[in-house]
C-alpha cells in the first residue's frame, strides 16, 4: 500500500496541546527551546499517513553514506509566521544526503525527536533510486501560504 501526505491528525491536536515548538519564544509549558525535528526518508513499502503518530523505523531506507535511521535534523532558524489566516512554517535549510545508495524511495516523515518522536507530517515526492550520489530535498523559500511547508489554514 502506498504512503497517503499531509499533516498528521495527532500533531493538529498537539499543537493545541503544545507538545511541539517551533520558535521558542515564549512557550506555554515549561521548556524554551526550539524541539529537534527530524525528516526521515521511506521506500514505497512505507504505509504512513495522517494516522501516523510517531517516527517508525519501518521501511525507512536503509544507512547509506551520510544517512542514518531516524534521518537528518532539520535547521530551524525560520520562525512560524503568520501569512494572512494561514499559519506557516518552512525549515531554513534543505535536507541533503552525500555518498547515498536507496532504491525506490518517495516519502518524508518530520517528526519531533524532542517530544517522543511525535510525527508532524508525511510528505511525497517522485519516485528515487539513488547509486553513491547526493540526494537533496529543497525547501520552500518562504513562511508564506501557498508556498510554506507547514501550513495550518
Amino acid at each position: 500500500m502506498a504512503s497517503t501526505y499531509g499533516l498528521c491528525s495527532s500533531f493538529k491536536t498537539e499543537l493545541l496541546n503544545a507538545y511541539h515548538n517551533f520558535a521558542g519564544a515564549n512557550p506555554v509549558r515549561v521548556a524554551s527551546t526550539v524541539d529537534v525535528f527530524k525528516g526521515a526518508l521511506y521506500l514505497t513499502a512505507a504505509t504512513l499517513s495522517v494516522a501516523t503518530t510517531t517516527y517508525s523505523a519501518t521501511n525507512e531506507v536503509a544507512n547509506s553514506g551520510s544517512y542514518a535511521a531516524g534521518g537528518q535534523t532539520i535547521t530551524n532558524a525560520s520562525a512560524p509566521a503568520l501569512s494572512g489566516t494561514t499559519a506557516c512554517w518552512t525549515p531554513s535549510g534543505s535536507l541533503s544526503w552525500t555518498t547515498f545508495s536507496a532504491t525506490g524511495f518517495d516519502t518524508l516523515l518530520i517528526y519531533n525527536s524532542s517530544q517522543g518522536n511525535r510525527a508532524v507530517g508525511v510528505f511525497g515526492f517522485s519516485l528515487q533510486t539513488i547509486t553513491a550520489g547526493t540526494f537533496t530535498l529543497t525547501m520552500p523559500a518562504t513562511n508564506t501560504a501557498g508556498v510554506a511547508l507547514l501550513q495550518l489554514a
